[in-house]
């Protein structure tokens, strides 16, 4: 209950910033073009799909808890200083840095939460985490319209915010029981 409390935070934080979000706010704030948004989303997807990889490196190195917090922390900082980018140049590379290590939790709290239950409850743990996480995540987008109307940083900053607090409350909980 607890993981999956914290995995639906950490969703619900993201959902404030979903890739529609980003095209927008770097089309209106650096007046980005169609091709160069999908040539960013298409660098991203390949830094994150490179993420994955890495953290089984990283995770058999300093383990599971560790991979996910010490990869996922300064991503969420990354994410919280994009609205602050002086130039698209600057923007891009923020985001290229943050999607490096964005996903490395992904297969470290997959492997953590199987980890952590006896081998008959692993498809159970599995889908009550996978569904805290797809509950939570579309409720966001329905918050963060209306923010918009103050400031395009909101998203980005509260975001930022809720998986920083994800990730403290992650570690404070589960550091004692991680493993590589």
């Amino acid at each position: 209950a607890r993981l999956s409390a914290l995995f639906a935070l950490d969703s619900f934080g993201g959902g404030f910033v979903v890739q529609s979000f980003l095209a927008y706010w770097l089309a209106r704030k650096f007046d980005a073009s169609p091709q160069l948004l999908g040539a960013v989303f298409f660098t991203t997807g390949l830094l994150q799909a490179l993420s994955f990889q890495a953290a089984v490196w990283l995770a058999g190195r300093i383990g599971l808890i560790r991979t996910m917090v010490f990869t996922h922390l300064p991503s969420n900082l990354l994410l919280a200083a994009v609205p602050f980018a002086p130039s698209l140049g600057t923007a891009i590379a923020v985001l290229f840095a943050r999607f490096a290590l964005s996903q490395m939790d992904v297969p470290t709290r997959q492997a953590f939460v199987v980890g952590a239950v006896e081998p008959g409850e692993r498809v159970a743990a599995a889908a009550y985490t996978s569904t805290a996480r797809a509950v939570a995540s579309p409720v966001a987008p329905l918050v963060a319209g209306p923010l918009l109307q103050s400031t395009l940083a909101a998203p980005f900053l509260i975001a930022g915010g809720l998986k920083i607090i994800y990730d403290l409350a992650l570690y404070a909980l589960f550091r004692d029981r991680d493993r590589t």
